[in-house]
């Protein structure tokens, strides 16, 4: 499968070999092409930033109802890659934008709090029901019902990230239908991100998510101990490591257990054939590549089938 965030390149990328999107991510359309905070929108009039007010209405034209255009953009990018994919899956994860970030967006510094670690701090699912951005992340689940719904788009599937303990998985998951997004109904299905060290406790998350995928540099960084965007350690950030390994072996075969689908989406298997052919020995239902490393990746995956073939015959 293929990591995707532009829509403007997605026909254009849907003629590689593929099996459909594994993660298509929100903020690359919020921050390029909506460019502000989804809270700002929804509290326009009590912006204090003039001069963000000013872009705000510059941005989007003076369009008189500012949740509508969210909507409408933010629907549009995503039904333009489900459908350049259609028949195929493509599954989208909800904003995952750090504090920081999210800062940077226009009007975004009025709604984030200053954290001395974003990485690990108010982000993915914890957002979702917190008062902070709710509202915003019920834009968010209104663009999807309508790529869904309106569009017919069902080959749309959502996907939450850094969802930390089953009890905000069940929190967000019940959000989510209180928000037009009911898990089962009209053949939606909801995965979750696997960055958190949580080994066994897929049979837990099964109960709420239909598939999970492997967020193979954020459950590196957070088995090692490292910050990958920190430069002095970067020699340290390896997905090959052993207790990463381990901790990618236990989760598939958790999921496994469950019956529930899981892929991995991340760089290693297209750069290390060693590890593609690790994961293709363990049984991954999927592995998602960037396009300029789809090639590779598959050729690893060809070869570590091949391998494995002959050692068991």
């Amino acid at each position: 499968m293929l990591i995707l965030a532009d829509p403007e390149k997605a026909f254009r990328y849907s003629f590689y070999p593929n099996r459909g999107v594994g993660l298509m991510r929100l903020e690359f359309v919020i921050n390029n092409t909506i460019r502000v905070h989804p809270m700002a929108l929804v509290k326009f009039d009590e912006l204090t930033d003039a001069k963000a007010k000013a872009q705000i209405e510059e941005a989007h034209q003076h369009h008189p109802d500012k949740r509508r255009y969210f909507i409408e953009h933010l629907a549009e990018a995503v039904a333009t890659i489900a459908a350049a994919f259609h028949p195929h899956d493509v599954i989208v994860r909800m904003s995952d934008f750090k504090t920081n970030e999210y800062a940077s967006l226009l009007g975004g510094r009025q709604f984030e709090p200053d954290e001395e670690n974003p990485m690990i701090g108010f982000r993915g699912a914890s957002r979702y029901y917190n008062d902070r951005y709710r509202e915003g992340f019920r834009l968010e689940c209104a663009a999807m019902k309508m790529v869904r719904e309106e569009m017919g788009l069902t080959n749309v599937k959502l996907m939450i990230p850094f969802c930390r303990t089953v009890g905000e998985a069940e929190r967000v998951v019940d959000l989510m239908a209180e928000f037009g997004l009911k898990r089962g109904e009209n053949g939606l299905q909801l995965y979750m991100m696997t960055e958190i060290q949580q080994r066994d406790r897929a049979k837990d998350f099964a109960k709420h998510f239909d598939g999970f995928s492997i967020g193979s540099n954020d459950l590196t960084q957070l088995t090692l101990g490292i910050d990958r965007d920190s430069a002095i350690i970067s020699d340290l950030f390896s997905e090959s490591d052993a207790a990463v390994i381990d901790m990618i072996t236990a989760v598939i075969a958790s999921a496994h257990a469950t019956g529930t689908r899981i892929g991995l989406c991340g760089q290693a298997p297209s750069d290390d054939p060693a590890f593609a052919k690790f994961l293709v020995e363990q049984g991954i239902d999927s592995i998602s590549f960037n396009p300029d490393a789809l090639i590779n990746g598959i050729n690893n995956i060809r070869e570590a089938e091949r391998t494995l073939k002959l050692a068991t015959n």
